[in-house]
């Protein structure tokens, strides 16, 4: 509870800092982006990236999880084998 009660404030505090350049630039963009005016063909992509990302993280994250679950396998055969006798 209390490293909650340290964390919320710092994060609100940390927010307020950034948020205040952010909301002060000057000029007018006419909220364009970093990539300039947003179409259909940058929204398509980023979405696109997107999905692409999200597939990546569960392909790799269940490569992982058997890599991990062998090596638990093969250690539990291994003690299984170490014991012997009564």
């Amino acid at each position: 509870m209390r490293r909650i009660a340290t964390t919320i404030p710092l994060s609100i505090v940390s927010l307020l800092l950034l948020a205040g350049p952010a909301l002060a630039a000057e000029g007018n963009d006419n909220g364009e982006g970093i990539v300039g005016e947003t179409d259909d063909k940058i929204i398509t992509f980023f979405s696109l990236g997107v999905v692409l990302f999200f597939v990546a993280v569960v392909i790799l994250g269940t490569i992982i999880q058997n890599l991990l679950e062998k090596r638990k396998n093969a250690r539990k055969a291994a003690h299984l084998r170490s014991r012997t006798g009564w």
